[in-house]
Parts: structure tokens; sequence; C-alpha cells
């Protein structure tokens, strides 16, 4: 259906965007990084994240090292680079400029002489 072929592209969308900004508060695992996403309401498996990963590493946005683990193997933490900073910063200007574009396309531009509130606009759309 097309709504859900929308809303998966939305999800795609931002969905580096949101790892970045979560590698930026610190270095992380991938499973907590999941979790993260997760709890946003941002569903990733780790077959989607992974490749996500090694992307953003070989396009010089992140870097990672190993640490041992009490409970397994070594594990792998990334951490953003200098550029995956800059990135970022760019990226946050981004979503600022684009989320208040859609939010004036979907409630119109502000009117001075109007009293009309953006819940009655969207009474008259339905």
């Amino acid at each position: 259906m097309i709504v859900e072929n929308t809303q998966t592209q939305m999800r795609k969308g931002i969905l580096e965007y949101c790892i970045l900004s979560i590698i930026s508060r610190g270095e992380i695992y991938a499973s907590d990084i999941i979790s993260e996403l997760k709890s946003a309401n941002l569903l990733v498996v780790e077959g989607t994240l992974y490749p996500l990963l090694t992307r953003l590493k070989n396009n010089g946005l992140l870097t990672y090292n190993w640490q041992e683990s009490t409970s397994g193997p070594p594990r792998k933490y990334y951490i953003l680079s200098p550029a995956g900073a800059d990135v970022l910063k760019r990226l946050d200007t981004t979503w600022e400029e684009l989320s208040y574009s859609v939010k004036t396309a979907l409630e119109g531009p502000k009117q001075t002489n109007t009293n009309k509130t953006s819940e009655e606009t969207k009474k008259t759309r339905s």
C-alpha cells in the first residue's frame, strides 16, 4: 500500500541522521544503537544497521575501537569522527530548515490578521 511505502521511505531517509546523532553522544555499541532507535519507534534490525554503519565508516564519518567484553568476544564501539561531526552539524541545519518547511506546508504561512488556529485549519481539510 502507498501509505506504508511512504512511511518506510520517510524513516529510511532520516535513519542516517539519527544514527550519527546517537553516536555523537559518545562511543556506543551497535546493539545499544538499535535499542535507542527502537525506543524512538524507529524499528531497525541488525541487517539494516550494520551496512549503514559500514557505509558511514567507509565515508570517513565514523571510527571504531574494540573493547574487551566480560561476556564474550571483544565488541566494536563506534565513535563519530571529526568529519562526521561536521556532517552532523550540517544535517542539524538541514533538519531545522526541513522541519520548518514541512510545518509551513502543512499549516500554511502564518497570517497576522486571522484568528484561525491550526486545529481549525486541519478541520477544514477533512
